[in-house]
């Protein structure tokens, strides 16, 4: 008698996740493909789409039809071009329009997500979260909305955290729970990461005869070794800090600034440099250095950090209001040093120069796994959603059916 098979469980429906970005900075896109790549990687049955809130906002690309750039070139442009004073009052007022513009951001977000009708919304960007999510709420009843920080915490205030908001938030610190706590929000919304999400190619490095490199490349396999990098746009900034360090030797990374490294292979030097353009592979000549030196931004610090290289950093009224905190950090962890204005980064190569060693100790102990902690954290709020009864409905019963109902009522 032939036996009957077991009926088996069906796979576990497909589900759509948004992550939420905007190119200001690079930071924020740089994390959402870090961490679209680790749900890949893990295998999860997702599908991942990239979100850019700029392009949801104005569809019709209004402002560089207006004036001929991208708001994100803007500012972009601004950050290496070092015209970033004022901007912590320029930040107030960014906010105070946010909130003004509030019932606008929500009406166009809400069309959004009932056109799209995601399963999870998880945001990479600070100031727009008030309006993100009360329009996830409203358009999606019970879909879950996450803030991941990638920041190390909420400063200035408001810049990431919000009160009284339906959401879950994954912090990079103790301090950003610490703040997510103060806010109101309960342990089992608030998800604690080792750190910043970086990309896993700082986790992938092979093992390099650094001497050897060193001399392929033309520099010397004796000296210490400084990496110069501001972002993927570079900063005239590095101009200064090449000017003063003469008799040290630096690889300056420009990013995409191909002026900025045409005119730093033009300065004197008594000591071998070597000057880049832009490269994927910064994970590399980070392996090639010994210490760090470049704005206090939580990505480049913390794979600085990842790798094993002490930083310096400079914090003052010129940098930016969110990246103040980062400085703290680095003093309070004992991962550096932090000057109070690029004149005395001479001094603070030489110090840290002579406790090497001291300074890339507390380096390693620093373990962060951010990147491969995500996905695991967003499953389980999934999870959650799904246990509460919001999450794996069939289309016809999907909070964004419902919802798209009520509109057209």
């Amino acid at each position: 008698m032939t036996r009957a098979p077991l009926p088996s469980s069906p796979p576990p429906a497909r589900r759509t996740v948004d992550l939420v970005y905007f190119d200001a900075g690079g930071g924020h896109r740089a994390s959402a493909l870090a961490l679209e790549a680790a749900i890949r990687r893990e295998r999860l049955p997702w599908t991942v789409r990239l979100v850019n809130l700029r392009e949801v906002l104005d569809p019709k690309d209004s402002f560089r039809k207006l004036t001929g750039m991208d708001p994100e070139d803007v500012y972009n442009r601004r950050l290496a071009r070092g015209w970033t004073l004022g901007l912590a009052h320029e930040l107030k007022v960014l906010q105070a329009v946010i909130r003004w513009a509030k019932p606008t951001l929500v009406r166009q977000l809400q069309q959004h997500w009932l056109a799209t009708e995601p399963d999870m919304v998880v945001s990479l960007i600070p100031n727009f979260n008030r309006a993100l999510c009360e329009s996830v709420a409203s358009a999606l009843p019970g879909v879950p909305y996450v803030t991941v920080l990638t920041d190390l915490a909420d400063y200035p205030p408001h810049f990431w955290i919000e009160k009284g908001q339906d959401q879950h938030f994954v912090c990079g610190s103790e301090r950003a729970v610490q703040q997510a706590r103060a806010a109101g929000y309960a342990d089992e919304r608030i998800h604690a990461s080792s750190g910043m999400m970086i990309r896993s190619a700082f986790y992938e490095t092979q093992p390099v005869d650094q001497a050897a490199e060193r001399e392929r490349l033309g520099l010397d396999p004796k000296r210490p070794t400084g990496l110069v990098l501001f972002g993927g746009q570079g900063s005239k900034a590095m101009l200064g800090i090449a000017k003063r360090l003469p008799d040290t030797q630096l690889i300056l990374a420009c990013g995409h600034n191909e002026a900025l490294a045409k005119a730093l292979r033009a300065l004197p030097a008594r000591a071998p440099r070597l000057v880049l353009g832009f490269t994927p592979d910064v994970a590399r000549y980070m392996q090639l250095a010994d210490f760090f030196i470049g704005k206090p931004g939580p990505g480049s610090v913390s794979e600085a950090v990842h790798l094993h290289l002490p930083v310096i950093v400079v914090c003052n009224s010129w940098t930016l209001p969110q990246e103040r905190y980062n400085a703290q950090w680095v003093r309070e962890q004992g991962l550096g040093l932090v000057c109070s204005s690029y004149a005395k980064v001479p001094g603070a190569v030489e110090e840290l120069v002579r406790d090497l060693e001291r300074y890339r100790a507390a380096t390693c102990k620093v373990r962060n796994r951010a990147v491969f902690e995500l996905p695991a954290i967003l499953e389980g709020i999934l999870a959650l959603s799904d246990r509460s009864g919001a999450g794996g409905l069939p289309s016809a019963l999907h909070p964004a059916h419902e919802a798209r109902q009520k509109v057209d009522l």
